[in-house]
């Protein structure tokens, strides 16, 4: 690493450095670590500070992807701004974030929030290249095992009449775990709910109607990726596919719910 990137408080996470899925040892509130394959780097917070990330080791505070030419130089930054660390893209390949979140070069930066966020960055031939990230949260501390607590449920967001059913029609290939799994078309859906229920009279739009008025409730809750202005022309598929996702996530549709297809 250049010297001039280095800080004073900063240190170097060594190659084999343990994961940071399990949290860091206690440390300066606000503090972010990176860590990738050949080793990370750790700093406490300051008001306009950078971490950057990428392929020239010399050039950057963790070195990721160094033998793929398909991670940039400087593939990202991490920017301590008003109290928050904060993820930009200045490669030109998007970044991958939980959730399925894709963040792309000319797109504002995101905050992180405290804990574990794992990114992965695209490489040559379907590699991907992970970059852990752990902000430290206000007592500084790792988190505290948990092993007799209960466990807590999963989120499962309202779904009301009929919606499940047309869901579960519209995303069957998610439920029956197809690896390539695309929603299906209004068209497909409309034509297997009237042979389901003969009395409604599905149509493409009526199942339209449906899938937006959840999709739209769950965008309201707070649920990414689920408006035209978030995912960007041309939409295709990534609207449903996204809403089908979070209700798989969330358990909010499960492969039980075939069972209403029968």
């Amino acid at each position: 690493m250049n010297p001039e990137l280095r800080y004073a408080s900063g240190l170097l996470l060594p190659r084999g450095h343990g994961s940071l899925v399990n949290g860091v040892q206690r440390a300066l509130s606000g503090s972010v670590h990176a860590l990738a394959l050949g080793g990370g780097y750790s700093v406490g917070p300051s008001e306009g500070r950078v971490v950057y990330f990428g392929r020239n080791r010399p050039e950057v505070h963790i070195c990721i992807g160094e033998d793929d030419r398909q991670v940039s130089r400087r593939h990202g930054e991490l920017k301590h701004w008003e109290g928050r660390w904060w993820l930009r893209n200045t490669g030109r390949r998007p970044i991958r974030l939980p959730r399925a979140q894709w963040l792309f070069a000319d797109e504002e930066a995101v905050p992180l929030a405290e804990g574990y966020t794992p990114l992965l960055v695209p490489g040559s031939r379907e590699r991907e290249h992970l970059l852990e990230v752990f902000v430290t949260g206000t007592d500084g501390a790792k988190p505290v095992s948990r092993h007799t607590e209960n466990t807590d449920p999963a989120h499962k967001y309202e779904l009301i009449g009929d919606e499940k059913l047309v869901l579960a029609v519209l995303g069957q290939r998610y439920l029956l775990h197809d690896p390539s799994a695309r929603p299906l078309t209004w068209e497909q859906v409309a034509a297997q709910l009237a042979d389901l229920d003969k009395v409604t009279g599905w149509t493409a739009k009526k199942v339209a109607y449906k899938v937006n008025t959840v999709r739209g409730r769950l965008s309201s809750a707070g649920v990414p990726g689920l408006t035209r202005e978030e995912v960007g022309e041309p939409v295709g598929n990534a609207l449903n596919d996204n809403l089908l996702r979070e209700l798989l996530r969330s358990t909010t549709l499960v492969p039980k719910d075939l069972e209403m297809l029968e």
